[in-house]
């Protein structure tokens, strides 16, 4: 009973405590997309963030569409990524099991905002996708910095 409760105990410590860091995009290249100028045209553009909260802070998780991955997210990051428009895409993070998906349907021309958020796990953090509605979206990610594509874990 003793090794459960040190066990919950050290994932509760991990979970809210630390501080993760991920390779950061240029300055220039984050307020360029912050600017949130329309798409290219057929495309759609994805802003996929994870917020200031301190829940999970310690914790980088990695992020994918369609299968791709786009990064690890860290407290305070987002990615912006142009898809094509008119189709469904699929957004998938890591989380302590097995990853977690979100499907979506995207039109050209328009931005889509998807949220990670950090979840209470049994041995580790999880992580889960949510879709955000397009002003609350642009609010959250004007207060992050963009990180670099491409490193992912798995």
């Amino acid at each position: 009973m003793q090794l459960v409760k040190t066990t919950i105990l050290a994932s509760i410590i991990a979970i809210t405590t630390g501080c993760a860091s991920v390779n950061m995009a240029p300055e220039n290249a984050s307020k360029a997309a912050k600017g949130f100028s329309p798409p290219s045209k057929d495309m759609a553009g994805m802003y996929l963030y994870r917020d200031n909260s301190i829940v999970g802070s310690g914790l980088k998780k990695d992020i994918w569409i369609d299968g791709k991955c786009i990064g690890e997210t860290a407290r305070g990051v987002f990615f912006y990524k142009e898809v094509k428009g008119d189709r469904e895409h699929e957004v998938a993070t890591e989380s302590e099991f097995s990853p977690n998906t979100l499907k979506l349907i995207t039109e050209s021309g328009n931005h889509y905002f998807i949220r990670q958020y950090i979840k209470l796990g049994l041995f580790v953090g999880g992580a889960g996708v949510e879709i955000v509605d397009a002003q609350e979206g642009m609010e959250e990610v004007a207060k992050l910095r963009m990180a670099l594509e491409g490193n992912c874990d798995n």
